[in-house]
């Protein structure tokens, strides 16, 4: 018998919305029409696409590739996957992506004039252990420029992607570092109503750092719940 995922309210006060003004080109970035449930079909609830025997040692050190070693400070990030009632969740995807340390992305659409790093490709995934736990070794992105508004700099963030047990079942978030001057102005991490912005921000793990070797962060991710986790909404698209 074929058991449908779980469907479950989304929380209030916590999501950005799907227009906001500062953020310009969001207005091009989500239906103009009203959407249409279809109904989710066997390739749709089977999955995930990746699943937990798919993902190779050492994929969650993003700072080794390509023959050599990343430039930038090295960084733990780590932390747990929770359901609303606070339990963990296991063997759950995760998949990272990020710029390198000078604040580019290996992507041609990413062209402005700061460093190629050859052995930085800022992509990483792992799969939670059975208590939830997660952990990746990177390089603390730097932030870049987007043509937004005046001098608009993105602060320095990682972006995440969660997949449940179905296809069907992804979010997609992103990380920011504690402190970070540029956060005034970024309309990203503005939208989302002020009570909520700090569950996208992690938080300094002084027992997390390695010594001699990389600063640690936590970053827990509640899936649902009155302490969800800042997520995409469903019409959304990353950035």
């Amino acid at each position: 018998m074929l058991h449908l995922p779980p469907r479950y309210q989304r929380p209030t006060g916590v999501n950005a919305p799907a227009d906001f003004a500062d953020y310009k080109t969001t207005s091009l970035r989500h239906p103009k029409q009203p959407l249409k449930l279809l109904p989710q079909r066997l390739t749709e609830l089977t999955g995930p696409v990746f699943g937990e025997d798919r993902v190779g040692a050492g994929e969650n050190d993003l700072t080794i590739a390509n023959g050599g070693e990343a430039q930038g400070q090295r960084i733990v990030v780590h932390g747990r996957v929770l359901d609303g009632d606070g339990k963990p969740v296991p063997h759950t995807l995760l998949e990272v992506w990020q710029a390198n340390a000078g604040g580019r992305y290996r992507h041609t659409g990413d062209n402005w004039p700061a460093p190629l790093d050859p052995f930085f490709n800022g992509l990483g995934r792992c799969v939670t252990d059975a208590d939830g736990h997660y952990s990746f070794t990177t390089i603390k992105p730097g932030a870049y420029p987007w043509m937004n508004h005046d001098n608009a700099w993105r602060p320095a963030h990682i972006h995440f992607s969660l997949f449940g047990t179905a296809f069907t079942q992804r979010l997609v978030t992103q990380m920011y570092f504690p402190d970070d001057p540029m956060f005034f102005q970024d309309p990203i991490y503005n939208a989302v109503p002020e009570e909520a912005r700090h569950r996208m921000v992690s938080v300094f793990d002084y027992d997390a750092t390695v010594p001699n070797w990389a600063l640690g962060f936590r970053f827990d991710i509640v899936l649902r719940g009155r302490n969800a986790s800042v997520f995409e909404n469903e019409e959304d698209h990353d950035d």
